[in-house]
């Protein structure tokens, strides 16, 4: 390791320990993961946390609560007997870009997957190979199974790697089921975390390019990958570790990629400066 990955690792494990805990998990959408405690509803909880995130963090908070309140105690027993009597629960639901009809299919996606596969995990199995690179081949079968039905609201939420994108939100909803420390729950553990890709977002971008992992100014899977493999640098067996203590420095610190009261005492400070 040179010099430099040296210094941004030290700087990196002391975000971690600072802001990877549970008691700094809300607003974040994982917070519904842990409102049950039986793996098949943490799983369904977290997807469906996952897919909507996005929008003001308010936003997402009201939306899920609704959406996850519907589902009584369990949200896996409901989607699993999810049935014709239940869409009417969901008809008047609109969230930003997506629709009642656009949740009622995504619903039915997700029985067909239960009746099939059992659960998520094994969906996700079925397309994963030990010897991919990473989960991006796995990823794309996944989504591609549950993206039976044609829809623009779907295509939105379920964003396949095959069309380019980051896919921020599933590759968010995949640290939270095989990453396991204080922050991620780890309810599926088949698959190697060092497989992970890192979600990437504007604000992960910017702060990857802070700290000299990346030099793009728009983001697509390939930037994902790359940003993945600078962090790999410096945590091989676990590149996608700082993720969340990363993104902490957007929400509770109001990073916006200008000057602001936090800065000085921001453990990216020095990078930044260097970068202004």
């Amino acid at each position: 390791m040179t010099e430099k990955k040296k210094i941004l690792s030290h700087v990196l494990e002391r975000l971690y320990e600072k802001y990877n805990h549970k008691k700094y998990i809300p607003p974040d959408p994982l917070q519904f993961v842990y409102h049950y405690t039986k793996k098949r509803d943490m799983e369904i909880a977290g997807f469906l946390s996952a897919m909507f995130a996005y929008g003001a963090v308010e936003q997402i908070e009201k939306f899920l609560a609704g959406l996850l309140g519907k589902m009584s105690n369990s949200p896996c027993d409901f989607v699993g007997n999810f049935s014709a009597k239940d869409k009417k629960l969901f008809e008047p639901l609109k969230y930003r870009f997506n629709t009642g009809e656009d949740i009622i299919k995504l619903l039915g996606s997700l029985k067909k997957t239960l009746n099939k596969y059992g659960s998520l995990e094994g969906l996700f199995l079925a397309g994963y190979s030990a010897a991919d690179e990473n989960i991006a081949a796995a990823t794309g079968k996944f989504i591609r199974t549950l993206h039976s039905a044609e829809s623009p609201g779907l295509k939105f939420l379920l964003s396949d790697p095959a069309r380019g994108g980051t896919c921020k939100r599933l590759m968010l909803f995949l640290r939270w089921m095989v990453r396991n420390d204080k922050v991620d729950a780890g309810l599926w553990t088949k698959i190697d975390k060092k497989k992970l890709i890192v979600p990437v977002d504007v604000h992960m971008g910017r702060l990857s390019r802070i700290i000299g992992l990346h030099n793009k100014q728009t983001y697509n899977m390939k930037t994902a990958i790359e940003i993945t493999k600078g962090f790999a640098e410096v945590s091989h067996e676990d590149p996608v570790k700082y993720d969340f203590a990363l993104c902490r420095i957007g929400i509770l610190e109001n990073c916006t990629g200008k000057a602001n009261k936090y800065c000085p005492e921001c453990e990216l400070a020095e990078f930044c400066r260097k970068k202004r």
